[in-house]
């Protein structure tokens, strides 16, 4: 990319969390006009790189220059004032403040921000309380915020993970829209599909360090999981081998003409046992309430749910429990305690089964900790708080308490949002190993190839109604994409 200055120039950067050392001796540069892509497993140091960039945190030594002079960030308003605009992995609003009040701690100008909301073809009520708003227009208000500082560098931290396709081509136009300016963006991102698509340089990290730097281009994705995983770890596109259903399996789960609020209408389906069920839809088409009327957090209004072919009544997550259906939700932070410890958050749900009298069998609990570690491979460097873990580990944090439990059916609302491809491989494949034990999963993904690799059979939500009830072979993205549309699909 011959022509163009450097923007953004880190040498030597290190950052140490006590004994663990996040980032060691990175280096990283950003050009004038481009998309640069940062990647790397989790754990790998990009958050910790994007906190200092952003003046969250400071780094331990090394050098930041921005235009050829050096900075050094003391907070992020501090990094805002010098061109620096982030959206961070999860989102930056206060929930129990208003937009309103979000945005006058930024100090971002009101019109500004709904200027850029509303040429992304979005409104929202600025008295809104951010508590009471859906993720996905929670980080399109967060990129919202960003631009209305009109930043030299955007940084974008797994925003498209938590958006349905529709939104997630906006913010792809977007960033083409700032590299056009003349303005730069650093984006994250765990689909290798955006990043040859999108970018045009891609860094690597591993293991706090950066071990590659190269043009970006359709490809690369096999050169991007060698550098990220490194020799040692190959990830497979697909489960060839794993056990396809036998449909004549008996039915664990229907739901009968089921309506809620103003998303779910008339909606059925069957699970059998050992089946992994996928489901596809748009954003605003009643999955997340689906998922949450199953596990007893929301109630149902109209219709029948059956289990083993009686109907039950979730009014209340134990009913759910007791009836052996476990949810892993899309927000793993809401699951867990983050300032306990991994063995606190894995045990949480097992207090029955371990105790006697109020009485914990230590030694008990220690055994099916020590067995969910292990089957799951989390890591326990920073074992005395979860919080301290990378997004990776905290999800298998989340479905590892289900697994000391036991379940029958595990509801899995985007589980590998935001995780590395190494990770991703390892829930799959622990998806796979539950349907071989005859235990059912309903598993939801924004990210519609997974659906192909990972589920027997798939539903496609549109509308709070079922659009498709799709055998494998007939799972392609074009036809999940039109089913979500509400466009038929010829079988």
């Amino acid at each position: 990319m011959s022509g163009q200055s450097s923007l953004l120039k880190i040498e030597s950067l290190e950052k140490s969390y006590g004994p663990v050392l996040a980032l060691k001796n990175a280096n990283f540069e950003v050009l004038s006009g481009e998309i640069h892509a940062l990647l790397g497993a989790n754990g790998a140091g990009k958050s910790t790189l994007v906190k200092i960039l952003t003046g969250v945190i400071s780094g331990n030594s090394g050098s930041i220059s921005l235009n050829g002079k050096p900075v050094g960030f003391s907070s992020p308003d501090d990094a805002r004032k010098n061109g620096i605009a982030p959206v961070f992995q999860d989102p930056a609003l206060i929930p129990d403040l208003s937009i309103q009040r979000n945005l006058a701690l930024t100090g971002t100008d009101e019109k500004r921000f709904i200027t850029e909301l509303s040429a992304m073809g979005l409104n929202v009520n600025l008295n809104e309380v951010a508590v009471n708003i859906e993720l996905p227009l929670l980080r399109m208000i967060d990129l919202a915020r960003a631009l209305s500082h009109d930043p030299e560098l955007l940084i974008l931290d797994e925003i498209t993970a938590a958006l349905p396709v529709d939104l997630a081509e906006k913010v792809i136009s977007i960033m083409n829209s700032q590299k056009n300016k003349g303005k730069s963006v650093i984006f994250i991102s765990h689909r290798l599909a955006e990043i040859e698509e999108i970018c045009d340089r891609a860094t690597v990290l591993r293991d706090g360090i950066n071990v590659d730097t190269f043009a970006a281009s359709r490809g690369s994705e096999e050169r991007i999981v060698a550098a990220m995983l490194g020799d040692k770890n190959k990830v497979s596109n697909k489960l060839s081998d794993s056990k396809k259903i036998d449909r004549s399996n008996s039915v664990f789960l229907e739901a009968k003409s089921i309506s809620a609020g103003k998303y779910l209408k008339d909606l059925s389906f069957q699970i059998r046992k050992g089946e992994v069920l996928g489901v596809a839809a748009l954003e605003g088409q009643g999955q997340d309430l689906l998922f949450e009327i199953l596990a007893g957090e929301s109630k149902l209004e109209t219709g029948e749910i059956f289990v083993n072919n009686k109907k039950v009544t979730l009014n209340h997550p134990r009913d759910a429990i007791s009836m052996g259906i476990s949810y892993v939700p899309g927000d793993r932070k809401s699951a867990l305690m983050p300032q306990r410890s991994i063995r606190e958050n894995l045990a949480l749900t097992r207090f029955r089964g371990i105790s006697k009298w109020g009485m914990i069998n230590t030694k008990s609990e220690e055994n099916q900790v020590d067995d969910a570690i292990s089957s799951l491979q989390i890591d326990t460097r920073a074992k005395s708080q979860v919080k301290r873990l990378s997004g990776g580990n905290q999800q298998k944090v989340t479905i590892g308490r289900w697994v000391t439990t036991g379940f029958d059916l595990l509801l899995c609302f985007d589980p590998t949002r935001g995780i590395d491809v190494g990770t991703k491989q390892q829930i799959y494949d622990l998806i796979r190993k539950f349907a071989d034990q005859g235990k059912s999963v309903l598993l939801f993904t924004s990210e519609l190839r997974e659906i192909q690799m990972v589920c027997d059979r798939a539903i496609v939500i549109y509308e709070g109604k079922v659009q498709a009830d799709l055998s494998i072979d007939l799972c392609s993205e074009e036809n999940l994409m039109n089913a979500a549309h509400g466009i038929l699909v010829a079988k």
